[in-house]
């Protein structure tokens, strides 16, 4: 049995995702954000990061966290050969999976922390910081996000003109690999509103659309609870 410690709003959706596909038994155990949109301490209880996704293996005894070792272990151990890229694509599935957490969320994050920064100033400082972190924005944050929005647009175009298909192409079932799993919250960032980036490519649109469309998607999206970064 794997319990999955889901966190509202986080990426630990993507987690619920993949345990869908593959048809993993699993539980949730739910835990919601505090008014300081953080995780609650109850978290460290289970891992001393205190961050979600965890997750829990009864079966072999294990705490697994961080998104991209959580998805590798469901694969390694429970995938039965579904989510293993083909051979020749391995290192594409390698690559976004390092890209999601290491090259575009980092920027998403900057990109949000200085919208918030203004909201959170004193206000007789308020239009300085405002003027500060907006100049940080247009000269830094902001070219970074669409430079890398493009190459996301421009790789999945190459696989699909309209955007609709895997990463690294699929396992040998055409079925999702690791890289789309991880894939997955950044772009429903981007798509979300909830990080205002300015125009999205249409092809990563259409990406976010047809995985939310899937009926795995649809199972852990009603099991995880509110979602802000999908209206389904």
């Amino acid at each position: 049995m794997i319990i999955v410690h889901h966190l509202n709003n986080s990426r630990s959706q993507r987690i619920l995702w993949i345990l869908e596909e593959l048809g993993i038994q699993y539980e949730i155990k739910h835990y919601q954000r505090g008014k300081d949109q953080l995780a609650p301490k109850e978290l460290r209880d289970v891992h001393p990061l205190g961050k979600s996704p965890v997750i829990t293996d009864t079966e072999r005894n294990e705490v697994v966290a961080e998104s991209g070792v959580i998805i590798d272990y469901l694969i390694k151990y429970y995938g039965k050969g579904r989510g293993v890229p083909k051979p020749e694509d391995a290192d594409a599935d390698n690559f976004w999976k390092q890209f999601s957490e290491a090259s575009i969320m980092p920027t998403l994050v900057m990109k949000l922390v200085f919208i918030i920064i203004p909201t959170q100033a004193p206000f007789f400082v308020r239009p300085i910081v405002n003027i500060i972190t907006s100049q940080v924005q247009q000269r830094f944050t902001d070219p970074d996000v669409k430079r890398k929005t493009k190459f996301i647009a421009d790789e999945l175009e190459k696989r699909s003109k309209d955007g609709r298909a895997w990463f690294a192409g699929g396992d040998s079932s055409g079925e999702p690999t690791a890289a789309d799993y991880q894939m997955l919250f950044p772009l429903e960032a981007l798509t979300s509103g909830r990080v205002d980036t300015g125009i999205v490519p249409q092809s990563i649109k259409n990406w976010v659309e047809w995985v939310h469309a899937r009926p795995a998607y649809r199972r852990a999206y009603e099991k995880g609870g509110p979602y802000d970064y999908a209206k389904l």
